[in-house]
């Protein structure tokens, strides 16, 4: 995967370069974007960037997503401005300021190699021209890197993803007798950076619902110089068991700037749920309790836990607080590293912490997430994905590698007052349904 190290060397001495001249403002190393960095207050009406930096969807149901990005010479696409507008609501409700990777970092099972794939390499600048049919039924966006010129290199299209919804409105328990149904689709926005002989698939996909998703795609090649793994540490790959490929870990993280409503002064909520044994011949009970998070917080996934974050500057039409909560896919969580050691973070907003490990702004108090958890109180927080994956290899990953994904959601809660993409038949089914008791 990783092949030279002085060709890695020079790739880090031309990043701290280039953010040495940019003093790492906000969205650090712009190659390509408005000319202005994106606020910290997102406006609630369409974003404000120019047209070719302006990504806008109608999707089925009649959600309109609309978002401005550019591009960062280290971490690549970076989403600015992020609204979602049901089709029955008057304005677009703003809901991320920022969104991008933060950190890809792969140790070597065998501890001899260790990298941070976001800082250490050409990731930026080794951004992939895309072919039309990898862009099927969408737009292929230009992308002016440094040093490369333009990239056909950033696709949005619209991409299936089933069923939305289905409900039988049984007569015989009166209901209307109709079966309500519909297919969903989701905005798909991606981009493929290569990091040595791996390619990333960077991923968001927003859906009709509200819902955002975003995950990242491994796949390339891999490295050819790392079958060396016999001391158990590696997996057999061809003729007999010659060529051991060195396992290791892809433990990659995102960084999120919510605006809700406009505003980055957002709460942070945990809410864990604690089942109780029956006694007798009862049932089982479980109570589910909310603890504000008010300060900053290096927090551990575990049944029935959960986090989200809540708008203090806008209500739903029921006057329920919108947010988003956190719904992470399968993780390996590795515990070699201190700022691996957490599933997410809370930090307050500092502009100086961009980057979840290896951060390049020496003044920042440390170079690492876990670092930044100092207790301050948070107003403006930040948000800190990691979701691990521990690649051990098989004969199937040659060759190409097949696509191995890791990443999360963000599932509205309260956003809207019913599900944005109800049928006008049960538009007045909010609350107790009509046939409830």
């Amino acid at each position: 995967m990783h092949v030279n190290r002085l060709r890695r060397a020079r790739a880090r001495a031309r990043a701290a370069v280039a953010l040495t001249s940019l003093a790492l403002l906000g969205t650090a190393v712009s190659a390509a974007g408005p000319a202005t960095a994106a606020p910290q207050v997102p406006a609630a009406a369409a974003p404000a960037c120019s047209t070719a930096y302006k990504i806008e969807q109608v999707l089925d149901g009649g959600t309109t997503w609309r978002m401005c990005w550019h591009y960062n010479t280290l971490s690549g696409l970076v989403l600015d401005n992020v609204s979602y507008q049901p089709k029955d609501e008057p304005e677009p409700i703003a809901v991320l300021t920022s969104a991008r990777l933060a950190q890809v970092h792969v140790p070597y099972d065998d501890g001899e190699n260790e990298y941070d794939d976001i800082t250490g390499t050409d990731f930026g600048y080794a951004l992939q021209n895309l072919k039309p049919g990898e862009c099927p039924g969408g737009t292929i966006k230009t992308v002016k890197v440094p040093d490369r010129g333009d990239v056909q290199g950033l696709c949005t299209t619209t991409r299936a993803r089933g069923h939305a919804y289905r409900l039988n409105d049984d007569a015989s328990t009166g209901g209307s007798g109709k079966v309500y149904t519909a297919q969903g689709k989701d905005l798909l926005v991606y981009t493929v950076n290569k990091a040595s002989w791996y390619e990333y698939i960077t991923e968001w996909r927003f859906s009709s619902d509200g819902t955002i998703t975003s995950n990242v795609g491994a796949t390339g090649s891999l490295s050819p110089y790392d079958y060396n793994g016999t001391d158990g540490k590696g997996w057999p790959i061809g003729k007999g068991a010659r060529a051991y490929a060195e396992s290791h870990a892809h433990n990659v993280f995102w960084r999120l700037n919510f605006g809700l409503d406009g505003s980055p002064k957002s709460k942070v909520e945990q809410y864990d749920s604690k089942v109780t044994a029956p006694s007798g011949g009862g049932s089982p009970t479980t109570k589910t309790t909310r603890t504000p998070v008010t300060k900053e917080l290096a927090g551990d996934a575990k049944d029935m836990r959960w986090w989200r974050v809540v708008s203090t500057a806008g209500k739903n039409k029921d006057g329920h607080p919108r947010s988003y909560e956190f719904v992470p896919g399968r993780t390996s969580k590795f515990p070699g590293r201190s700022f691996t050691k957490h599933d997410v973070y809370f930090t307050e907003y500092k502009k100086c912490e961009q980057y979840a490990s290896d951060n390049p702004a020496g003044h920042c108090g440390g170079a690492s997430v876990d670092k930044w958890v100092g207790g301050q109180t948070l107003t403006h927080p930040i948000t800190w994905v990691n979701i691990g994956f521990h690649h051990i290899a098989r004969d199937e990953d040659q060759q190409p590698m097949p696509v191995h994904w890791q990443g999360f959601s963000l599932a509205p809660r309260d956003v809207t007052a019913m599900n944005p993409l109800t049928p006008a038949d049960l538009a007045d089914q909010n609350g107790v349904p009509r046939n409830g008791s």
